[in-house]
């Protein structure tokens, strides 16, 4: 770890401005460095890095400086296991002298796709860990003097691996973070100040480009009824359970949001008026379309629905007043049922 010979850089002059760097929240800067510095620094050709996508179990390629193609998307439950998989699993880096030869694991040729595009049999699978938990791994291949890893950049490897692992970690917790503040804590539907901001930009954007917007109303049926008759807990079930069939009932470029305690909204984008009394029905059915079972007991469900369609320079608050409206005629309606507001001048 004696520095570049012909510059006269220590190495610590070199890993200090790299450590500033990938101390950060952009996971662009970490990533430069991860494929564009740290290989130089250990003497290796090639980089990769790799982010964990732990709900789908996948590892997604963020970026390389490989001038041949190499694995997008990895599985961590695909077979032959690939080395990226064992060392996400064991949580420990993979040093490799011989590819060929490596006993602790052994890798065998099947689980190397891109095998023959590597000019040495060497390389460094590193998992990033953050808390214990791996975000990401770090490939690096094809060491610039065909020598087996020195005790120096075994050092610098787990150095890095633990700076990226941290940064990359940070950068998902607050993006969490950002997620849970957007969103209502029960249902993970957008919450009423997410919805009101996603409103004015639909409203901005008809304006701009022409078009109007649809506007569902949803209120649960009874949820007073269920609280008393078997206690919050099964009612944050029903609400819970009702916001899912919502969200199946809508396509993603939609928004569902809880307005409230037991009420609903939903913006439908370019969808006209009657599309849209058609997914209100769809809602109203699919919550009716089965109980949900607590301590042994079934609860039906319902919801009354209200909806319009409105011009690009109908403020919100009028929006979802007149949607209020609707809805409120739902209920008075019998419940269970959806109902369209109706514009004195007979105009929607």
């Amino acid at each position: 770890m004696a520095g570049n010979p012909d510059t006269g850089i220590s190495v610590l002059e070199q890993v200090t401005p790299l450590a500033r760097q990938i101390n950060c929240l952009d996971i662009d800067r970490i990533a430069d460095v991860c494929v564009k510095s740290i290989p130089g620094l250990v003497g290796m050709s090639f980089a990769s890095l790799y982010i964990l996508d732990e709900t789908n179990n996948m590892l997604h390629l963020y970026k390389h400086n490989h001038p041949f193609p190499i694995n997008k998307i990895v599985s961590l439950s695909q077979t032959p296991t690939p080395p990226m998989v064992m060392a996400t699993r064991s949580k420990e880096f993979i040093l490799v002298g011989d590819i060929d030869t490596h006993k602790k694991p052994v890798i065998k040729r099947s689980q190397r796709v891109f095998a023959e595009n590597y000019q040495t049999k060497n390389c460094a699978i590193v998992p990033l860990i953050c808390q214990d938990r791996v975000v990401g791994v770090l490939n690096l291949a094809d060491k610039v003097d065909g020598d087996r890893f020195a005790s120096g950049d075994i050092a610098l490897i787990e150095l890095f691996s633990q700076l990226v692992g941290a940064s990359i970690g940070n950068i998902k917790l607050f993006e969490k973070i950002q997620r849970q503040a957007t969103m209502d804590g029960l249902t993970g539907l957008a919450n009423h100040r997410t919805f009101y901001e996603l409103l004015e930009k639909e409203l901005w954007r008809a304006r701009r480009y022409g078009g109007r917007i649809s506007l569902i109303m949803v209120d649960v049926d009874d949820l007073k009824k269920t609280n008393d008759a078997h206690g919050h807990r099964a009612g944050d079930k029903v609400i819970r359970e009702i916001s899912r069939r919502i969200k199946e009932c809508i396509r993603q470029i939609d928004t569902a949001a809880r307005y409230g305690g037991d009420e609903f909204a939903v913006i439908l984008i370019n969808t006209s008026l009657s599309d849209a009394a058609v997914v209100a029905q769809r809602m109203v059915d699919a919550v009716a379309g089965s109980p949900i079972v607590w301590n042994k007991e079934q609860i039906c469900l319902s919801i009354s629905v209200g909806l319009g369609q409105y011009d690009a320079d109908t403020t919100p608050e009028d929006i979802t007043s007149r949607s209020d409206q609707a809805l409120y005629t739902a209920k008075q309606a019998g419940k269970n049922t959806v109902r369209i507001f109706e514009p004195a001048t007979g105009r929607r």
